[in-house]
């Protein structure tokens, strides 16, 4: 069960030898448990939208540009992001929010690149949240600051959901996971704006069909932008950094 945002598997049918009352009884007491459920998500995500509007405002009037990294665990999120700073550090003015559920792994290696890095353990909470966002930031020096990026927790349900007041949603695949990822989680690559097709140096030894993806890709989300890279190798990686330079300029001016 996800602490935060209160998702759990539906209750499994338990069958009980009784009268007929008992078991209208318990249809009731679980409709009350579904409506109740379904009340305290509301309120959970009108929470966490609050926060969001006013971290984007934030954001808009220091002129930082801000992406939220999102894909299952493994997929190349931490490498593509060290690559990326040391490739733009110069150009750029970057910070690094890390999420995990433990360790600070990640964000040791991202503060190896020279960049500012703010870590948010959340133990057994499945995404970042808002709030959590707002309180990190205030950890670096905004009036100095141009591409801010998110690394959310790795899962590709929840954070789905929960809005950072992030500029994008960018969705790292690699193909290691399989063509048929956003099909099976439709609400993330909905949720997404750019997908990054990562560890595309492996296409040859592994039974990956890359068009295939992408069509599943934009089956769900039209209009997704999508970069075949390596962060390993630096492949398809100068296309992915002129997309940043254009938005960055954009938020900037």
């Amino acid at each position: 069960m996800c602490t935060t945002c209160g998702c759990e598997p539906k209750p499994h049918d338990h069958h009980h030898h009784g009268h007929q009352h008992t078991h209208q009884h318990d249809h009731h007491h679980g409709e009350a448990k579904e409506v109740r459920r379904i009340a305290v998500e509301t309120d959970i995500l009108g929470r966490n939208n609050r926060f969001a509007a006013d971290n984007r405002a934030l954001f808009a009037a220091r002129g930082i540009f801000v992406l939220n990294l999102v894909s299952s665990p493994g997929s190349g999120k931490t490498t593509t992001l060290e690559r990326t700073l040391k490739d733009l550090g110069g150009r750029y003015r970057c910070a690094v929010i890390e999420g995990d559920q433990q360790t600070d792994n990640d964000a040791r290696r991202i503060a190896a690149t020279g960049a500012p890095v703010k870590q948010i353990n959340t133990g057994a909470g499945c995404h970042l949240d808002a709030h959590m966002v707002a309180h990190a930031v205030e950890e670096f020096d905004l009036d100095n600051l141009d591409l801010l990026l998110v690394e959310n927790v790795g899962n590709l349900v929840c954070p789905a959901s929960f809005d950072l007041g992030e500029h994008h949603k960018v969705v790292v695949l690699s193909v290691t996971e399989g063509e048929d990822k956003p099909l099976k989680y439709p609400n993330m690559f909905h949720a997404a704006d750019v997908m990054l097709l990562n560890k595309v140096d492996l296409i040859p030894y592994v039974d990956f069909d890359v068009e295939k993806c992408k069509e599943m890709a934009r089956r769900v989300s039209p209009n997704i932008t999508i970069f075949e890279i390596s962060s390993r190798t630096g492949q398809g990686m100068d296309a992915w950094y002129a997309w940043l330079a254009t938005q960055i300029a954009a938020v900037r001016g």
